[in-house]
């Protein structure tokens, strides 16, 4: 297949690169949702400023839940085993990724404040 017919399959739906693809993207947005986590709890225990940061951990949250899900498609829609290079692996690192960053962001909206320094 030509570039050009390669670009009208992309165009209708269909396979985009390799099979590894969704499981990388599933991953990054998996790993965007524990540092968006890591950043509000650190925040709410008052080691990277003042206050609670309860809209990161909103914001790890839907990342982890975007995450979650697009590793679980791409689980459910790939074909093979391991070791074929479908991105089943990948996929699973990305659910757990997800989960450690919903976690996360989960415990920084439900952190207390951190306590007011005494000058």
């Amino acid at each position: 297949m030509n570039a050009s017919g390669e670009l009208v399959v992309a165009v209708a739906g269909g396979a985009i690169g390799d099979g590894r693809t969704g499981a990388v993207l599933a991953a990054v947005v998996s790993l965007a949702a524990v540092g968006l986590g890591a950043v509000a709890r650190a925040r709410g225990k008052g080691r990277l400023g003042r206050g609670p940061w309860p809209a990161g951990g909103t914001a790890a949250m839907a990342a982890a839940l975007l995450g979650v899900a697009l590793g679980v498609l791409h689980l459910a829609t790939s074909t093979g085993g391991f070791g074929t290079g479908n991105g089943r692996a990948g996929a699973i690192v990305a659910i757990l990724l997800g989960l450690l960053g919903g976690a996360l962001g989960r415990r920084a909206r439900t952190a207390r404040p951190a306590a007011a320094e005494s000058r």
